[in-house]
């Protein structure tokens, strides 16, 4: 069938775009509000406040997929990312304002779907309960397609402004607008089903690559923290070992409450304690990311995202002999992480 741009077919299409006034509404709000809770609300824009959204961002890091490396450049180049979070604030206030009003509501159902693909793919393995970011980004996506292809109804400003403003004459008014698709019903057609096929695909690939959910056993990667531990070695006079935290809840730390290095035989060769992590130098720190290690009340406090090197001076390394040792880290869970270091080897 040939596209034809009737009085009826203008009808249908912003009766359609009324059918998913809801839909705009609640999903416009929901970009809208990340600028109203993070400058009116709060001032989650500042580096040195508890909130930093870009200690969120960091949080991202250890499971992201497809976009860690964009992710661990900004997390590592502090500067870099306080105009990319900016940015991005302001991106997600526009989008959301002029998905709200109805403005535009094809370009910022673009809009919605790319800032839906970004959270989805940086943080859909993050929830606790239930997948939270991953339901998030998934959802916003198949909106964004829909406002693409509904375009705003009646209820929007789009619908005052077509035929009414020189806006509203333009000629690629209907694409970044709303109104009729200029394009044949066979093509439409073929590109609503392609679209929500694509879409479904990246809901099943994700869903299964976050959490397992399409076959095999379940797993929920924000449950148990996890530590990591690489480039250990042992010097006269210290221990060198980067911890960098991969799994568990993102809104409070791991709290390593022990430190110690045992030989092959099981003794221990120094220990550190909770009370003497509470006080560990931050001297002794070197934090690679904007989320930071460091001495809490009670603990050595590593946060999701999390990597530094670690220095612990101990005396008792001055007369090591050649072997194998076992350094184990221990959270206050009860959880332990080890790693073997070998001396003259």
């Amino acid at each position: 069938m040939e596209y034809k741009d009737s009085r009826e077919s203008q009808q249908s299409y912003f009766l359609a775009g009324s059918f998913v006034l809801a839909l705009r509404l609640v999903v416009g709000w929901t970009y809208f509000s990340a600028f109203w809770r993070r400058l009116v609300l709060a001032d989650k824009l500042d580096p040195d406040t508890a909130g930093y959204i870009g200690e969120k961002f960091n949080h991202f890091l250890p499971n992201a997929l497809g976009i860690k490396p964009m992710i661990e450049y900004l997390v590592s180049n502090p500067d870099i990312l306080w105009w990319a979070m900016v940015a991005f604030t302001l991106i997600e206030a526009l989008v959301g304002l002029l998905v709200m009003l109805g403005l535009f509501t094809r370009l910022m159902g673009v809009g919605v779907l790319a800032l839906a693909t970004g959270i989805l793919l940086g943080s859909g393995w993050l929830g606790t309960t239930c997948l939270d970011e991953w339901q998030i980004g998934i959802l916003g996506m198949a909106t964004g397609f829909a406002l693409l292809l509904t375009g705003g109804g009646r209820y929007s400003l789009d619908y005052r402004w077509l035929g009414r403003t020189f806006v509203g004459k333009w000629k690629l008014y209907p694409w970044v607008a709303s109104g009729t698709l200029p394009v044949k019903e066979k093509v439409l057609n073929k590109f609503v089903l392609g679209g929500s096929v694509a879409i479904l695909f990246v809901t099943l690939l994700t869903n299964q690559y976050f959490h397992g959910g399409v076959w095999g056993e379940l797993h929920n990667k924000s449950v148990s923290p996890i530590v990591e531990i690489s480039d250990a070695r042992l010097t006269a006079k210290e221990l060198h070992f980067t911890v960098f935290r991969s799994e568990g809840v993102d809104v409070y730390g791991s709290f390593l409450i022990g430190i110690e290095l045992k030989d092959a035989s099981g003794n221990s060769i120094f220990a550190y304690g909770g009370e003497e992590l509470a006080h560990f130098p931050k001297s002794h720190i070197l934090n690679r990311y904007v989320a930071k290690v460091k001495p809490g009340k009670h603990s050595l406090v590593i946060p999701l995202g999390a990597k530094a090197e670690l220095i612990v001076p101990s005396s008792k390394l001055a007369d090591l002999k050649n072997g194998e040792y076992k350094l184990i880290l221990t959270d206050i869970s009860g959880l332990e992480w080890e790693k073997t270091i070998r001396v003259g080897q």
